[in-house]
C-alpha cells in the first residue's frame, strides 16, 4: 500500500493527541514502516504544528511562498545540496533557498526520490590494498580446503579473545514487550555495564567446543600468556580427543598471536598456522558466530563476580548444538565466497 503524506500526519496527529513524545511517535513510525516513515524533521514539525493549533493535515499556501517554489531551478539546487552535503537539513535548505518547508519535502521525496537513513557500521575503512588482500586470502583458502568439503577443515581450531562482565546490558530488540490497546508504553531502567569483567580465550573446532582458557587479574594479553597457559591447554584438550591428528590454529592478527614467541612455539609444538587477513571480524568464527551468539544470552544477567559470569559463558557454550559448530563452518566458507564477489568490502547488510 502507497501511503501518502497525509496518511502518515494523520499518524502523527494520533499520536500526539495520545500525548505521546516525538521521539516515541518516530520510534512507533520506523518500527512499522521502515525506510518509508517521516523523517525525524518531519515528525518533530508537525508536533509543533499541532502544538500550535493547526486542525488540518493538507500543505497550506504562504504568502510569498507559492507552490511555484518547486521549479528546475529549486530542484537542481536541492540536488546539489544533497550531493555536497549527505547531513543537510530542512533548516539550511530553507535558509538558502528560501522557500516553504512543504515545497522542500514536495522536492525531496516527490522530485528527487531521497530518503534518510543511518549509516551502516563498519568495522575499519578498508583501502584498497586491504580489500585485495581479503580476496586473495578468501581465494586461497577455499582452494586450499576446496570450498569447505575438504577432510583439512576438522583439522582447524579457531579461536580469540573478548571480554565477559558481570553485566551486559539487554539489547532493545531484547527488552520489547506485548502491550494491549489501553495500557501505557512500558518503561525500563536504563543500566550501563558493569566494571566487572574477565578476559577470556575460547576455542572451537568443526567437530564442537574445545575449550575456554581464563585470563587471571586482568592482565594484558602478551605473548607470553599465549604461548604458556593459553595454548597448550587448547593443544591439550585437542589431544586428548584426537591423538594423532594434525591441528590448523586459525587466529586473528593481535599482536600476541603474531609475535615470534607464539611463531616458535607452534612450529616446535608441530602446530600448522591458518594466517588472517587484516580487519576482518566479518570472517573470523568467533565474531561472527560464538561470541555474538553467547554474549546475546549474557545480556540482562546479574552475575556477582567475573568468575560466575565466566563459567556461566561456558555453559552456554558446551550446550551449543553439534550441528549449529557444523553450520558455523559451512557459513564461514560461504561468507569467503561473499567477500570474493563484494571484491573485498564488507558483505553483511548489504
Amino acid at each position: 500500500m502507497d501511503l501518502s503524506r497525509e496518511h502518515f500526519r494523520a499518524m502523527i496527529f494520533y499520536d500526539f493527541k495520545s500525548s505521546l513524545s516525538p521521539k516515541q511517535c518516530l520510534e512507533r513510525l520506523q518500527n512499522a514502516f521502515g525506510d518509508q516513515a517521516p523523517s525525524k524533521t518531519t515528525v518533530y514539525d508537525w508536533f509543533n504544528e499541532f502544538k500550535r493549533g493547526r486542525n488540518f493535515l493538507s500543505d497550506e499556501l504562504r504568502e510569498g511562498r507559492p507552490s511555484t517554489a518547486v521549479t528546475d531551478e529549486n530542484i537542481a539546487a536541492v540536488r546539489t545540496m544533497i550531493e555536497e552535503d549527505r547531513h543537510t537539513t530542512y533548516g539550511h535548505i530553507q535558509a538558502c533557498l528560501g522557500i516553504g518547508m512543504s515545497q522542500i519535502e514536495t522536492i525531496l521525496h516527490d522530485y528527487l526520490n531521497v530518503r534518510k537513513v543511518c549509516c551502516r557500521w563498519i568495522p575499519h575503512n578498508l583501502t584498497q590494498a586491504q580489500k585485495q588482500e581479503r580476496v586473495k586470502w578468501c581465494k586461497e583458502t577455499l582452494k586450499k580446503f576446496s570450498y569447505g568439503k575438504s577432510n583439512s577443515v576438522f583439522s582447524i581450531v579457531t579461536g580469540d579473545e573478548t571480554w565477559i562482565y558481570n553485566y551486559e546490558p539487554e539489547s532493545k530488540q531484547q527488552s520489547t514487550q506485548w502491550v494491549f490497546e489501553n495500557e501505557p508504553n512500558p518503561t525500563k531502567v536504563k543500566r550501563v555495564r558493569s566494571a566487572g569483567r574477565k578476559m577470556i580465550a575460547s576455542f572451537f573446532s568443526r567437530s564442537g567446543y574445545i575449550a575456554t582458557v581464563k585470563l587471571e587479574d586482568r592482565r594484558t594479553v602478551n605473548a607470553e600468556w599465549y604461548t604458556t597457559v593459553c595454548l597448550p591447554i587448547v593443544i591439550q584438550k585437542v589431544r586428548e580427543k584426537r591423538p594423532r591428528s594434525q591441528i590448523i590454529l586459525h587466529q586473528d592478527n593481535a599482536s600476541s598471536h603474531t609475535a615470534s614467541q607464539t611463531t616458535e612455539f607452534l612450529k616446535a609444538s608441530n602446530i600448522k598456522l591458518m594466517n588472517h587477513p587484516p580487519y576482518s571480524p566479518d570472517l573470523a568464527p568467533c565474531d561472527f558466530f560464538l561470541f555474538p551468539k553467547i554474549k546475546d544470552k549474557l545480556r540482562g544477567l546479574k552475575f556477582t563476580t567475573p568468575d560466575e559470569a565466566v563459567s556461566y559463558f561456558e555453559n552456554l557454550v558446551s550446550e551449543v548444538p553439534h550441528e549449529q559448530w557444523i553450520s558455523c563452518f559451512d557459513d564461514w566458507f560461504h561468507r569467503m565466497d561473499k567477500c570474493i564477489k563484494h571484491k573485498g568490502e564488507y558483505f553483511e547488510k548489504q
